[in-house]
């Protein structure tokens, strides 16, 4: 009698080697059910895509050495733009999201779209051919832009930073020069998705599932990470905790038109202009990093005053969402110590003694790389799902996709 098996799809299976649940023909055959037949056309397809590796340099119980399974990081490459008024991180990666090649573009976002995308494009077509890498091994595109977005069409909504780019949609602009897809995501949730992939769900037991990431740069947002997975609310806006009005601001003047939001007493901009004031001359974010990091006494005082702002913000979020970790991220995570200070002084005296019984508030562990990276895995978790592996396969359908020929 014919015997017959149920044919697992090869995006489970790829699943199954990438996660190192299955390293042999053997493995997948037991936790899948399939015959070896079937499961040879499965890893006979996973082989000619690129994604798996068969070895046979294995340790040996006596005979042949039994070959094994790797999922196969250099199988091909995912691109990384991630997008900033004033500049932009461009990067080639492989299929982990390690970076093998990376760039800084100086960008305009005042110029508009038309002005700005095309080169970031451009230039990651140049630099995916100075990685020595041929077009056809690119599997996907991910993009971070400073604003909402709409995550299944790629268009911003109402941005901020770059009033001139509302309603415009971005994969349109790198399918011009790639036939891949395209992936675009606020800045924010992005280095959310960097750090957490890359620190907390790999190296505690059980994994980590709930994270909050604070960008404290030029402007303030936030990031979470609930259960595992980015949260980024109905309509992308989850995470705006920059424009959250604060008690006694003092009438400062946000950029969206509101007064004593978080942004216009204790972001970047707003501390450089408090610093102007003061007789400093300052240049942005950055220059008042420059300034605490020599010790000066009134930057000092400011960064710290912001960061107790920010806490301020942060109690009731560590209330409502009760994290595990608080990750501080941006440029004045830069001079991380007095504003951590500030923040940590207001942000335990606010929230409750349950929600705070573990929380551990950790600086950045990418620093200033969180947003490519981020934008790698971010692109990796769509291109690399079983979903898209079985919709790749079915696109170039063979003979031997033929579940009836699959017999034992």
């Amino acid at each position: 009698m014919v015997r017959r098996h149920a044919l697992a799809p090869a995006g489970e299976v790829f699943r199954l080697i990438r996660g190192g649940e299955a390293t042999t023909r053997a493995d997948i055959a037991s936790l899948t059910g399939m015959s070896r037949t079937a499961v040879a056309l499965r890893v006979s397809q996973l082989l000619e895509q690129g994604l798996v590796v068969e070895r046979t340099d294995g340790p040996s119980t006596g005979g042949r050495p039994p070959s094994r399974l790797e999922f196969y990081a250099s199988g091909g490459v995912v691109l990384a733009a991630s997008v900033g008024a004033s500049r932009t991180q461009l990067a080639v990666c492989d299929l982990t999201g390690k970076i093998l090649a990376e760039d800084v573009l100086e960008t305009d976002g005042r110029e508009g779209p038309d002005a700005v995308l095309p080169e970031v494009a451009g230039r990651l077509d140049q630099l995916l051919a100075g990685s020595a890498h041929a077009r056809d091994t690119v599997r996907g595109i991910g993009v971070s832009v400073p604003g909402s977005v709409d995550v299944e069409t790629g268009r911003m909504v109402s941005p901020l930073v770059l009033p001139g780019w509302d309603g415009v949609a971005i994969p349109p602009y790198f399918t011009n020069h790639f036939a891949v897809p395209v992936l675009v995501d606020n800045d924010v949730n992005v280095m959310t998705l960097g750090e957490y992939r890359t620190q907390y769900d790999t190296q505690h037991v059980p994994p980590v599932g709930d994270l909050l990431f604070v960008k404290a740069s030029t402007g303030i947002g936030a990031g979470i990470m609930s259960g595992g997975r980015l949260q980024r609310g109905a309509l992308g806006a989850a995470g705006e905790i920059g424009h959250i009005r604060v008690y006694d601001g003092g009438g400062a003047v946000c950029r969206c038109g509101n007064v004593d939001c978080l942004e216009a007493v204790a972001s970047g901009w707003a501390l450089a202009r408090r610093l102007s004031e003061s007789g400093h001359a300052v240049d942005g974010v950055r220059g008042v990093v420059e300034f605490v990091r020599a010790g000066d006494h009134e930057a000092l005082r400011l960064v710290r005053e912001a960061g107790r702002r920010i806490g301020e913000v942060l109690a009731a979020a560590v209330n409502l969402l009760n994290p595990a970790f608080v990750v501080i991220g941006g440029d004045l995570a830069h001079v991380y110590d007095p504003l951590v200070a500030g923040l940590r002084e207001v942000l335990y005296q606010r929230s409750t003694t349950l929600a705070t019984r573990y929380l551990q508030i950790l600086p950045s562990v990418l620093d200033e790389r969180a947003g490519i990276i981020g934008c790698a895995f971010m692109v990796l978790e769509e291109v690399l799902s079983p979903r898209s592996i079985d919709a790749a396969l079915a696109a170039a359908p063979t003979e031997v996709d033929r579940p009836d020929q699959l017999t034992d």
